[in-house]
């Protein structure tokens, strides 16, 4: 049997659909090979669709055919001598410092800080966009590409976040045991400030341990910006175990104990993060400048010139200023009807810290120094209670407001979650460091 094939011969119409329908579907592999595939949240930048498409960007800007210079601010530069060295007529330098007014604080320019240039690569090297960096994370961006004049806005680097645990056991500080195992050691000014109510971290014993989550934050994917927060915390001291369980409680997250028990005092424990104790509470202390004994009722603390000094509890400013009697510069705080603190020999003081300021618990006031009648750099801390110097070693704080009765519920259902999460993580951590 043969097979016979026919050519048909398409007619002039046929041919125009034929064209139509090809010229269609053309379009449609086009659109899908470049339109961005929606997201739950569809502002949000899908960075990998970028990657995929062979695409540069910085900063949110695609700079394929572009060139990126960056810069140093120097002494005494301002926006407008920075517009006129990038060859701006002064004129457009003028127009430059009013639209970028809007997204910076001129004033907030220090010496170095960066800012960048994105620039054509053609013989005339025009600017498109001028960026400069306010922190590692946000930047303000100029725009001069636009038909319709320069614009400015602001721009923030994506933040992400990595989930991390640490175990240890003490053997000289905290903060050398998170150092020698590879994470940063800040992490041990967190867990000092969580447990700063219940432990003194100055008196931290060889053998106490501790098991922690937290988060890192980065950006750009592999650059590390710091300790994030911390998801959940076991600490072992003087073989009494203290966790903290992280809840959000009229709308402030704290930390709280197994039992809902809020972690924060009234008081911090100390006035500083790190020190000595060089002398304490007492009606009788050879003074090393007076050659001669009198009574010292406060806690002498050992720390490097410039060391933050931070209020132990919320109050009011009462003084600021410079005692004549050797004190030195001082800053007063009353906190309530019954404690005042004094925190004397500072270097200098806090932002904003006047008579009368409001100030939180944890808030600098200012930092260690010699002022006054001083050996070397120290701070002299002193606690009144009832207008009584009291030692401030021995001074009780009373816990803040534990989790409210109607969000008993909620916070089991987190705590469950947080010390599973903490117990699988030390589980991997441990067939880890088998296979290891």
């Amino acid at each position: 049997m043969t097979t016979t094939i026919h050519k048909i011969k398409p007619s002039t119409t046929c041919l125009k659909w034929i064209s139509l329908f090809f010229l269609c579907l053309l379009v449609c592999i086009s659109c899908k090979k470049t339109t961005r595939p929606e997201t739950e949240d569809d502002d949000e930048v899908d960075s990998e669709w970028i990657e995929n498409q062979g695409h540069l960007y910085e900063y949110g800007i695609c700079i394929d055919s572009l060139d990126i210079t960056n810069y140093t601010i120097k002494n005494g530069d301002s926006p407008s001598a920075i517009f006129t060295r990038l060859g701006f007529s002064a004129a457009k330098t003028d127009s430059l410092c009013k639209v970028s007014a809007k997204v910076f604080d001129p004033k907030k320019l220090r010496a170095g800080m960066t800012y960048t240039t994105i620039t054509v690569k053609d013989s005339l090297a025009s600017i498109q966009y001028i960026i400069f960096a306010q922190s590692m994370t946000d930047f303000s961006i100029i725009d001069l590409t636009g038909e319709d004049g320069v614009k400015a806005y602001a721009y923030n680097k994506e933040i992400r976040f990595e989930r991390r645990y640490l175990e240890g056991v003490i053997t000289s500080s905290l903060w050398n045991i998170i150092k020698n195992n590879g994470a940063d050691p800040l992490l041990a000014l967190k867990i000092s400030d969580i447990l700063a109510w219940q432990v003194d971290f100055f008196d931290v014993k060889e053998g106490d341990s501790f098991r922690v989550v937290y988060d890192v934050a980065f950006i750009d994917d592999t650059t590390e910006l710091n300790v994030s927060s911390i998801e959940g915390l076991v600490f072992a001291h003087r073989k009494k175990e203290y966790t903290a369980i992280p809840f959000t409680q009229d709308s402030v997250r704290e930390y709280f104990d197994r039992e809902g028990n809020s972690l924060r005092g009234a008081f911090l424990k100390a006035p500083l993060d790190f020190f000595r104790i060089t002398s304490r509470f007492t009606n009788a202390r050879f003074h090393p400048i007076l050659k001669r004994y009198r009574a010292h009722h406060g806690v002498d603390y050992a720390a490097p010139v410039g060391t933050p000094v931070k209020t132990i509890g919320d109050g009011t400013v009462t003084a600021k200023g410079f005692d004549q009697k050797g004190g030195g510069n001082f800053v007063k705080i009353k906190h309530n009807s019954v404690y005042t603190t004094t925190y004397m020999h500072l270097s200098r003081f806090g932002k904003g810290i006047q008579q009368g300021a409001h100030v939180k618990q944890g808030n600098i006031i200012g930092y260690v120094g010699s002022t006054g009648l001083s050996t070397g750099p120290h701070l002299d801390f002193r606690v009144h209670k009832n207008g009584q110097p009291i030692d401030p070693l021995k001074m009780e704080s009373p816990p803040a407001e534990p989790v409210k009765a109607g969000l008993r519920d909620s916070f089991e259902i987190v705590k469950r979650n947080v010390l599973a999460e903490m117990d699988s993580l030390q589980s991997a951590a441990n067939k880890q460091t088998v296979n290891n």
